[in-house]
């Protein structure tokens, strides 16, 4: 009994990545460090028929980005790309993180919350991240085969409904914890709804937090007139 009381009240902290506890998107910016510019400029001209899709709404975000991975990752060697990675968050540490992020993370983890990232970036990238503050990580899964990443995406792109699966998959009904979410993105919304304290941009400044609380208020009016309709 005593061990499944301290379970309910146990604090579960989840942090996104890109643009919560960074200043901008990660990948990107490390697959130019990784292959060098002259590589990823020319990899990139491929990407330019997909986006011109995305933006068409031909193509959804899941499915440029499982193209983006194809086009780079397709074939590399995993311990290549972990010491990439490695070498990366070196490098882009200090111009990278929010450090009022990282005030944050370390109050969760010295006052004994579990400590999470949950992100859609590639969990293998993202890894020397996580260790280097000392919490756990959950994040798109690249598909290796005989040590050589294959270019595709195990499981699905970690974002939207899919955070709160995957947080449930390793820690069990979110219900059982006190979920406290830090996000930024609409791919943060299911996670930020599932949480008691629910943290939108929370280390951004003022006037981007307000801004995009203007945006936000657009997109859900149409939903609110809808449900009040029906």
């Amino acid at each position: 009994m005593d061990t499944e009381a301290s379970r309910t009240t146990q604090v579960l902290s989840v942090f996104d990545f890109d643009g919560t506890l960074t200043h901008h998107d990660s990948f990107i910016p490390f697959l130019r460090f990784a292959f060098g510019r002259r590589v990823f400029a020319r990899r990139l001209l491929q990407l330019a028929q997909p986006a011109f899709k995305h933006m068409r709404k031909k193509l959804t975000r899941d499915e440029l980005k499982e193209t983006l991975i194809k086009v780079f990752l397709t074939g590399v060697d995993e311990h290549w790309f972990r010491q990439q990675a490695e070498a990366f968050c070196s490098a882009y540490w200090t111009k990278l993180m929010r450090p009022s992020g990282l005030i944050a993370v370390a109050m969760e983890v010295s006052s004994g919350a579990e400590v999470t990232i949950c992100s859609a970036s590639p969990a293998l990238v993202l890894q020397p991240f996580a260790d280097r503050l000392g919490i756990k990580l959950i994040g798109t899964q690249l598909e290796v085969v005989d040590g050589k990443l294959t270019g595709h995406i195990t499981g699905h792109n970690c974002r939207c409904g899919q955070k709160v699966e995957r947080l449930e998959s390793i820690y069990g009904p979110l219900g059982n914890y006190h979920l406290r979410a830090w996000g930024d993105t609409r791919g943060d919304y299911e996670l930020l709804a599932a949480a008691q304290d629910a943290h939108w941009r929370h280390f951004h400044p003022a006037w981007s937090k307000r801004r995009s609380a203007v945006k936000r208020l657009r997109v859900a009016e149409p939903n609110v007139i809808s449900k009040t309709d029906h």
